[in-house]
């Protein structure tokens, strides 16, 4: 049996799971489900905590507007960063020790946020925001641990609800922003920074979820479920091994475009939303609703866009996707001093990215043999947040420069791509 007393460590053998009998494995499935939810509910609290004011904090240390888009550059370098010694440590010890690193790392950088806030040091404040945006990593990597042990059939709903359970956290967040704030006076750290405090401690019961109850480890059991064809040698999930199973498959390259592009113009837009509606006379309390509304259409409708990827095809879901970007670029780049329409247009922006990054993990996860996946998946991370990450950066420049509706102009451009290799790979199949 799996032994349970802790969790593994560096220099300790990876899980062997034990057999698991066909008529075990639904009750498995729904409990590694179940850890998964839990994990990614507090995993979003955390991230949504901190995230709602990060641009406005950026601005407050940096003293200007034109840096602030740094804040979502430095979120996302993290997960960047992290992406593959993430995949590296999962692909050989399983999802488990590499989810409990992702959280303890973002308990770390929201730390060090909080100290970088305290001393007025930018430097130090974008640092912490690295490693905090590391937390992200672990969210991500869940929705491919949930589909670890899916059946291909039901691949796309089983990532939509983990990816859904995120909700509760998520929208929950920015409106705890404010007391969080609060909670923090009279201790000598800016109102901004309280999030920051709140969220490391977050992360830190995340990592205790996982670390305990994640056994055993679903990559490595379904490694074992696939047979000698799953278990080959460590050289099969190398990174060269990622890269040449994307090389082979159009449709995995398609699965990559898709969640970078998705990803990219969302983080690029809702990164300076705070900063266009606080133009506007928007306070506090106003901006945690229009990015409650923008996390819950990121999340709340995942289950929906999971069951449209397993019963309409993953192609007819990116072309959704590419349709709700469009929109919701068109709401907020023509939005003005109207709070509602960019709350709009940032719901929709949600719901994009949803359709976006379901039918593009389910579609990675179908495109590549089970040995390479972990790379695959890595590198798809990495990609996708390193994309980001300079989305998020020349944000902040373009709205300096030339005002946040031309932001939406360039996400909208971005799009271009996906559409193109979408339509191509629908022609193929035709």
């Amino acid at each position: 049996m799996t032994n349970t007393s802790s969790a593994p460590d560096a220099t300790s053998p990876p899980e062997t799971p034990s057999p698991v009998a066909a008529a075990e494995l639904p009750a498995l499935r729904r409990r590694i489900q179940a850890v998964l939810i839990a994990s990614q509910i507090l995993g979003g609290l955390g991230i949504a905590i901190g995230v709602a004011l990060a641009a406005v904090l950026a601005k407050d240390v940096s003293g200007t507007e034109a840096l602030s888009g740094l804040a979502s550059t430095a979120s996302v370098a993290g997960p960047a960063l992290l992406a593959m010694p993430l995949a590296s440590l999962m692909g050989s010890r399983g999802r488990r020790p590499g989810l409990v690193l992702a959280y303890l790392v973002g308990a770390l950088g929201a730390g060090v946020v909080v100290l970088g806030a305290v001393v007025d040091n930018f430097p130090l404040l974008l640092v912490g925001l690295v490693g905090f945006g590391a937390g992200s990593s672990a969210n991500l990597a869940a929705r491919f641990a949930a589909a670890d042990l899916a059946p291909p059939d039901r691949r796309g709903r089983a990532i939509s609800t983990v990816v859904w359970a995120t909700t509760i956290g998520a929208v929950l967040g920015p409106n705890v922003a404010a007391p969080a704030g609060e909670s923090v006076a009279g201790f000598g750290v800016p109102a901004t920074a309280g999030p920051f405090v709140w969220a490391a401690g977050v992360f830190l019961i995340a990592a205790g979820v996982v670390s305990l109850l994640l056994r055993p480890d679903p990559l490595l059991t379904a490694r074992a479920l696939s047979g000698p064809a799953g278990s080959e040698e460590a050289a099969g999930r190398s990174l060269r091994a990622g890269l040449k199973a994307v090389r082979e498959s159009s449709r995995a390259r398609l699965a990559l475009v898709t969640v970078t592009v998705s990803h990219t113009a969302m983080v690029s837009i809702m990164s300076m939303t705070p900063v266009a509606l606080s133009h506007h006379g928007a306070g506090i309390q106003l901006i945690g609703l229009v990015i409650s509304g923008h996390i819950a259409g990121m999340y709340a409708f995942s289950p929906v866009m999971g069951w449209l990827s397993d019963r309409l095809g993953r192609l007819s879901v990116i072309g959704l996707a590419v349709g709700l970007l469009s929109v919701a670029a068109l709401l907020a780049g023509t939005a003005g001093p109207s709070h509602a329409r960019t709350a709009a247009g940032l719901f929709v922006l949600g719901l994009g990215w949803s359709a976006g990054l379901v039918s593009g993990s389910a579609l990675l996860t179908d495109s590549v043999p089970q040995a390479a996946r972990a790379a695959v998946q890595g590198l798809s991370d990495f990609i996708m947040n390193t994309a980001a990450g300079v989305g998020g950066l020349a944000a902040g420049l373009i709205v300096a420069r030339a005002g946040y509706g031309w932001l939406n102009f360039v996400g909208a451009c971005l799009l271009l791509p996906m559409a193109a290799l979408a339509v191509r790979g629908a022609l193929r199949r035709a």
